[in-house]
């Protein structure tokens, strides 16, 4: 693998996971701490006066931010009872929950970044890389006073804009309600789902102590309690953060690179609650498919976003008997697809003293299809498919006229270690098979590897593709490497691992998902599927440094084309967007 692979840190270092673990004990003593606001100094720049967007939705001017006002007396006694739960009730024991484990290294938040001109280190920013690559991710605000879990954290917005073989850095949280209650008061006060809830003890105190917080106006339910912290999606032309806990919001890039939040979106009030991370783009109509899910009746309601942006009507989906957690899923041209898993979020499990997420090993795994612009679920039909836990979906397409369906999706073994272990998981890519005729339905391996964060070239979504790349777990939640797949390999009954190049980022060096931009952003004809470029962060975790990959598609090696480093580092996080200039203002 050496030939293969893409360091800049000497070989020699020792890799981070061969560090000595601290006795889990020692959290309960080491988190007596009040609230405290992330600031990482020397990270700070001056932010310049930010520029006018060309829009006819202009953000307002960013101002300065009032100081914190002393805790009222209400807010001081509810601090003590966090504070007594935090540290008696349910210290944050489990190295899942731990935020001395939980956020070391490359996982420790950062403070935000005006734009601040990066170093093109190697190589040459090609003209089809103009536009920005934003990457989502959690990350923060206050330093946990108890329990915290990767999926936790305030989201935060990377953007690493491209003009004319030049490139900024801007990271900005995504300025949600919970964000900025919390930043106004100076302390958290809406509870995790994650790590908020473990056990009846520290379920009904923590339950308790929402409840006198909304009764204090602490907050209110209304207006929400998501992060946006999971992926970035383009929507009806306009650009928006998502967390499936709660609305969109709608965001902005300027010329500059500077970050703008302009508010939480329910589509004209068409869209209620919450909304998947994962919607789908159909790159021939410009429509978006999406849905929600929830522990209430219907608790899968599948809908769709025309091109203009306009949301469509309900088709609420009550044949899901469970509420499962469906995180992601695929389109063809003719179908919706969805995985219904072993995980459910089941908050009854509190009174047995267990966890509001949990794998229900009793439930077999069934996936989905119902046809895409259904009114209502009478054509959903449920096939049974046991172990079978896909949590992300690569894609699909219709095979025979659409009385088959295909889906490839990285199939995630022991997902029961999901939440809590995430280094004992294996995602091994698979494609499915669906005969919508006879309800046969035939799979098989694509790889050995430990696989997941695959992606494909847009302009293929929803029909058949040829390739993959996919990042390479080291384990789980680190990505070492990328993969590109050719799934054509595995056609005509063959059976054979369809890795067809890698590239493996070097020692103690790991990056994030990838994301395909092609050469040509208009789908030109008779363009290959993998003219392009595979563009990722990678930090290094020896020198702190954090540069942004530009892959060739097509070679072999995936070849570097250019690295840039990044004015300061990059934490890892979850799902990204490369998007073209000409749709960024």
């Amino acid at each position: 693998m050496d030939s293969l692979s893409y360091s800049f840190v000497p070989k020699s270092s020792l890799h981070p996971k061969n560090k000595p673990r601290r006795p889990a004990a020692a959290a309960a003593v080491s988190l007596k701490v009040s609230s405290i606001l992330i600031k990482n100094k020397q990270e700070t720049i001056t932010q310049p006066p930010p520029q006018p967007l060309n829009t006819t939705t202009t953000p307002p001017p960013r101002q300065a931010r009032k100081p914190v006002a002393p805790p009222s007396l209400a807010a001081t006694i509810l601090n003590a009872v966090d504070h007594f739960i935090n540290n008696f009730i349910d210290p944050p024991l489990k190295p899942s929950v731990d935020p001395r484990h939980v956020l070391s290294g490359n996982f420790s938040p950062v403070d935000e970044l005006p734009p601040t001109a990066c170093q093109v280190v190697e190589g040459a920013l090609p003209p089809s890389l103009d536009g920005a690559y934003i990457r989502n991710g959690p990350n923060p605000q206050f330093l946990p006073r108890g329990p915290y879990h990767l999926y936790d954290g305030d989201g935060m917005l990377h953007a690493v804009k491209i003009s004319k073989g030049e490139a900024t850095l801007c990271s900005r949280y995504v300025k949600t309600y919970k964000y900025e209650v919390e930043r106004e008061r100076g302390f958290p006060v809406i509870p995790s789902l994650f790590s908020g809830f473990n056990g009846l003890a520290a379920s009904a105190a923590r339950g308790l102590v929402s409840v006198a917080r909304l009764l204090a106006g602490q907050f209110d339910l209304a207006n929400g309690v998501g992060s946006a912290n999971t992926s970035v999606a383009l929507i009806g032309g306009k650009l928006y953060a998502l967390g499936e806990s709660d609305l969109p919001y709608l965001i902005k890039i300027d010329k500059n690179g500077e970050i703008y939040t302009l508010g939480r979106h329910d589509f004209d009030g068409k869209l209620a609650v919450n909304m998947t991370a994962h919607p789908k783009i159909d790159p021939k109509t410009g429509e978006t498919f999406a849905f929600r899910n929830g522990p209430l009746p219907p608790f899968l309601t599948f809908f769709r976003i025309n091109a203009d942006g306009e949301k469509q009507p309900d088709v609420p989906i009550f044949s899901m008997k469970s509420p499962s957690l469906v995180h992601d899923f695929a389109i063809t041209e003719n179908y919706a697809i969805f995985s219904e898993i072993l995980i459910e979020v089941n908050p009854s499990a509190i009174m047995a003293g267990g966890y509001p997420v949990r794998a229900n090993p009793r439930k077999v795994p069934r996936i989905g299809v119902i046809r895409r612009y259904a009114t209502d679920e009478s054509e959903m039909r449920w096939f049974e498919v046991p172990g079978f836990n896909a949590i992300h979906a690569i894609n699909a397409w219709d095979e025979n006229g659409g009385d088959a369906v295909v889906m490839v999706a990285p199939n995630v073994l022991s997902v029961e270690h999901m939440l809590e272990r995430m280094d004992l998981i294996h995602s091994s890519i698979e494609k499915v098979r669906i005969d919508m005729k006879n309800g046969t339905v035939s799979r098989h391996p694509l790889s050995a590897g430990n696989l997941d964060f695959g992606v494909i070239n847009p302009a293929s979504v929803g029909k058949k593709h040829k390739y993959i790349y996919a990042a390479v777990a080291d384990p789980a939640p680190k990505l070492a490497g990328l993969v590109k797949l050719d799934i054509s390999i595995s056609e005509n009954g063959r059976r054979r691992d369809c890795v067809v190049a890698n590239r493996m980022f070097g020692d103690s060096c790991f990056g994030g998902e990838p994301f395909f931009v092609a050469r040509q952003h208009e789908n030109v004809s008779g363009a290959d599927e993998d003219d392009g470029y595979v563009v990722s962060i990678v930090h290094n975790e020896n020198t702190k440094e954090s540069r942004l990959m530009v892959m060739d598609a097509k070679s072999t090696n995936l070849d570097v084309v250019a690295a840039v480093t990044l004015p300061r580092r990059v934490p890892y996080g979850f799902h990204g967007l490369f998007v073209p200039e000409a749709h960024l203002i």
